[in-house]
C-alpha cells in the first residue's frame, strides 16, 4: 500500500508539471510526458490492491483464530441488529 502511495505522489506531482505550462502560457511539455502521469492511476490502484490484500490477510488471521478456539461465529454477527424488535 506504500509503494501504491508513493507513486501516486509521483504521478500527481508529473501532473502538476505537466499542467503548469498550459496555463502560465508557456511551451507544453512532448506528448510522452503526459505518460508520466498515468502513474497516479497506477498508484491508485497499486494501493487497492494493497487495500484489498491487506483485508483477506486479516479476515483469514480472524478466521483462523476462530477455528483455534473452537467457535464458529464472529463477535459481529452475534450483536442485535440496531431497531430489530427484542425477543
Amino acid at each position: 500500500m506504500r509503494v501504491g502511495g508513493i507513486v501516486f505522489a509521483l504521478g500527481a506531482l508529473a501532473t502538476v508539471v505537466t499542467v503548469a505550462p498550459l496555463f502560465l502560457g508557456t511551451e507544453p511539455f512532448p506528448a510522452p510526458a503526459y505518460f508520466v502521469c498515468m502513474l497516479m492511476g497506477l498508484g491508485f490502484a497499486l494501493a487497492g490492491a494493497g487495500l484489498l490484500r491487506s483485508m483477506l490477510v486479516q479476515r483469514r488471521a480472524v478466521a483462523a483464530a476462530a477455528s483455534a478456539t473452537g467457535t464458529t461465529d464472529t463477535p459481529a454477527s452475534t450483536a442485535p441488529t440496531p431497531g430489530a424488535p427484542s425477543a
